[in-house]
Parts: structure tokens; sequence; C-alpha cells
């Protein structure tokens, strides 16, 4: 066995005659051990709640969407239409027709958004867990469904045939208004579902039909502002991506859902990095107790070390064994505290209902369990014990050794 790693682990496993440095070493590991444990649970927590938040908008956002690069929408032609029939990587394609508009009920209005979208839309984006309340709209009927938000502002709920709402979009065109009525189209509509996805998006869509939309917009019948695509299972999605960017041409965008979502994926990694750093450094001061526990086991063994000394060891093999013997307790205190973040996740998981840590009383913490984690927290504390350990050992001499 390597002289100055037996020498490292004898020194470890063994206690001081001074209880004060024994008390200092196990505050050094108990702090490696719950500085690991902290830095896993909480790279887990952002890591579950950054997948709690993205599967709101994978709900409403399709594989892949081809938008408009200038202006609000863009021509198909019959020729395009059958080319994107004959796409092999696409299971489903629906076309939308999307625009803001203002909606009153009654004496209570709002703005939102209407989405128009065609009979093939619930294939592309499953809505039917969501809807809340009532159902999903039928084509070519003035039907639509409202989000929750917009609901409850309105005071407006399902298949209440006795009241209407009525949808208003600026008309197109040039030249000064003379009259309201000639300022905006407006066609009632009735109410027969609501959806609940999260509060942004309650707030702000409104469903129809992508005639109704046509209509209201005076769009030609060929005329859409965006088509969204799902992709057969097993499809490469840079390939479909870049074969309906060809299709499609320039005038158009195709985005993937990360590009759809690009800020609120930025937010939450920039986010996560922050955390990371953050407790990376409570890590470095934890880490501060090694470098204490090191310097005062070398003052505590100097007649070890002197005995050493003179028996032929050199100080480069002094400085690795006290070197080493931090290595291992950082090393083996993150083991340790990722273990037991690991069971403090898997019980957020699938502990019983009473030792989970809940948001509401109903939503427990969203946590997942990512290789990458473990593999982070080791190597970022590995790294830093290894760094505390070359610092405590910079001070071993040949005056220090000798000096007893």
């Amino acid at each position: 066995m390597n002289f100055a790693l037996y020498i490292a682990k004898r020194y470890l496993r063994s206690k001081s005659s001074n209880n004060a440095i024994n008390f200092i070493t196990i505050i050094a590991a108990l702090g490696v051990v719950l500085g690991a444990a902290s830095l896993f649970i909480v790279l887990a927590g952002f890591a579950g709640l950054k997948d709690f938040t993205l599967q709101f908008s994978n709900i409403v956002d399709p594989d892949l969407k081809a938008e408009a690069a200038v202006g609000k929408s863009f021509l198909l032609d019959d020729e395009t239409i059958e080319k994107l029939n004959a796409l092999e990587t696409v299971t489903f394609y629906s076309k939308v027709i999307e625009e803001r508009v203002f909606i009153t009920s009654d004496n209570k209005s709002t703005l939102a958004v209407l989405k128009g979208v065609d009979s093939q839309f619930k294939k592309v984006n499953d809505m039917d867990p969501v809807i809340v309340q009532g159902s999903w709209f039928d084509q070519e009927t003035n039907q639509t469904v409202i989000g929750w938000g917009i609901s409850r502002n309105l005071s407006y709920g399902v298949l209440d045939y006795s009241r209407t709402a009525d949808i208003y979009v600026p008309k197109p065109g040039t030249g000064q208004i003379t009259s309201p009525n000639d300022a905006f189209n407006s066609i009632k509509t009735v109410n027969v579902g609501v959806f609940n996805i999260n509060e942004t998006l309650d707030d702000t869509y409104i469903y129809a039909s992508i005639d109704l939309a046509r209509h209201l917009l005076s769009y030609n019948p060929n005329q859409v502002s965006s088509i969204e695509f799902k992709l057969k299972e097993g499809a490469d999605e840079a390939t479909a991506k870049n074969t309906i960017q060809t299709l499609l041409g320039d005038d158009v965008v195709v985005k993937n859902r990360i590009q759809l979502n690009d800020k609120l994926y930025k937010m939450l990694n920039t986010e996560n990095l922050a955390v990371y750093l953050i407790f990376t450094l409570v890590l470095i001061i934890a880490l501060f107790n090694v470098i204490g526990s090191i310097i005062m086991m070398i003052l505590d063994k100097k007649k070890t070390l002197n005995t050493l000394f003179n028996i032929g060891a050199t100080i480069k093999d002094i400085r690795k064994i006290f070197f080493l013997q931090g290595a291992i307790m950082s090393v083996v205190g993150g083991l340790v505290g990722i273990f037991i973040g690991t069971l403090f996740v898997w019980n957020q998981l699938h502990g019983p209902e009473f030792l989970k840590i809940y948001i509401t009383p109903s939503l427990p913490y969203p946590v997942t369990l990512h290789a990458e984690n473990f593999f982070i927290v080791f190597v970022t504390i590995s790294i830093l014990g290894i760094i505390a350990s070359k610092i405590a050992t910079v001070r071993i001499n040949k005056n220090l050794v000798e000096d007893y």
C-alpha cells in the first residue's frame, strides 16, 4: 500500500489526544456532508421546478412551429400543402390564425389573444386534460373555449346561451375613422369550455375555430398566422425542422419548443446557475473547516512527523499524507452527502405523504433526479476539497518537522 495513503487513513481513523482537534475534525466532516447534501437537494429541487414549469408550456406548445418571419401571417399554396402532407417526419400539423382581440360580455371586458385552430389541432396538442368545465368547441360554429382567468374576469361561464361574448378586432385599412362601427370587426360567440393551465395562459387565450378567426380578421382562405407540427415518435427534430424550413422558404421561421420559450428557458437556466454558485460558495466556506482541521492535525502530529522525517520520509511525502487526508475527507464526505441528498429526494418523490414538503396542501414540492447532478456535486466537492487540502499542506516545511 502507498505509504502516504496508509498514514493518511490511519490519521483519519485515529483520535487525537486533544479533544478540541477531534471536535474540529468532526465539524469539518459534517460541514462537507451537509454542504454536499444541500447542493444536491437544491439542484434536484430546481430541476423539478424547471420540469414542473415547462410541463404547462408543453401542453400548448407543439414540437415545431412555423411562424411568419415578417408580419403576422403568410400564405400557403396548394403545392406547399401537398408537400406538408407528404412529410415522413410529421404525424399531424394544424393551421392556426392568432391575433389580439377585445372581448366583452355584459358590462365587463378584457383583452385576450384569439387562437383560431382547425380540426387537427387537438391531435397536435391534447387539450382534453386541461379543460376543467364543458368541452372542446365544434368546427364551423361560433363556439369558444376560454381560459379560467378570462372566465373569472368576465364572470362568463359555460353554455350560458342567455349571455354571449362579443369579440372585436380593428378593421384593416387606412384613412380616417368616422364611426366606431367602421373601426372594428366583431362577432358574437358562445362559450362551451374553460381550460386551466397556468395563470398567464388562463388570462390570455381564447380558442375558436379557424373559420371564425379568418372571418373576423378578413383573412384569405390560404392565409395563416402559423402552422404547428407534431413529429412522429423517434423522428429527428433537427432534420424535421430543416426539412420544413426548406419547404416553407425564407418567409417563414421554424422554431422548436425551446426556441418558442427561449426567455423562460434562459430565466430558469440562469436561476439554476445562480443557485449553484451560491451553494458552491457555501461549500467553500465549509471547506475552510477542512483547512483548519488539517492545520490543527499537522500541529498535533509534529512529534510523529519528526519521527517520519528522521526515518527517511521526505517533506513531499509528509505533505502528501495530509493532502490525502483532506482529499479523502472531502470525497467521502461528498459521497455521504450525495447519498443523504438522494434519500431526501427519493422521499419527496416516492415517500409517505406526511414526510414530504408541500407547496400547497395537495402539491408536493417538485424534485427531479438527474444523473448529471450526481456528477456535478461530486466533481465540485472533490475539486474544492483538493484545493483546500493543497492550501493546508503548503505550510509544511523542513523547519516545521525538525523543530521539535
